[in-house]
């Protein structure tokens, strides 16, 4: 950053927003199995890359359009970012725009909301007011 009154313009960089809910979008028999359980350990694909694949809520839309068009019974699950630790971290994935991977089990004590997802008229998901 350049000093006071150096004549030197400020170092200006966009703020990253804190996100404080990110989402999980999931078949409702796998997050069934998770609430018999107290945990979700992830999808298929959750377990093959190693680690649980999150969107914030300026993501989520397109993450369902992308990998879920079409699908029915699925859930929104909202998660509190703020218990998942250090666990959670923020990597690049589609078009460079970083996206939350969580690495090791979600307790169900980080869930704040579970929503059902459904197929509107229209065949995309339509999702309930999101907290960003």
């Amino acid at each position: 950053m350049a000093a006071p009154n150096s004549g030197a313009p400020p170092d200006i960089r966009p703020a990253r927003r804190t996100v404080t809910i990110i989402y999980k979008i999931c078949p409702a028999s796998l997050w069934s199995e998770a609430e018999r359980t107290g945990v979700f350990r992830g999808s298929e694909i959750d377990r093959r890359d190693g680690f649980i694949h999150f969107s914030d809520a300026t993501q989520v839309a397109e993450t369902a359009a992308k990998h879920f068009a079409g699908q029915i019974d699925l859930l929104l699950v909202s998660v509190d970012a703020t218990k998942l630790s250090d666990r959670l971290k923020w990597e690049p994935s589609r078009g460079g725009a970083l996206f939350p991977h969580l690495y090791g089990d979600l307790r169900l004590t980080s869930v704040t909301r579970v929503d059902p997802l459904p197929l509107g008229p229209d065949g995309r998901h339509t999702f309930p007011l999101l907290d960003d």
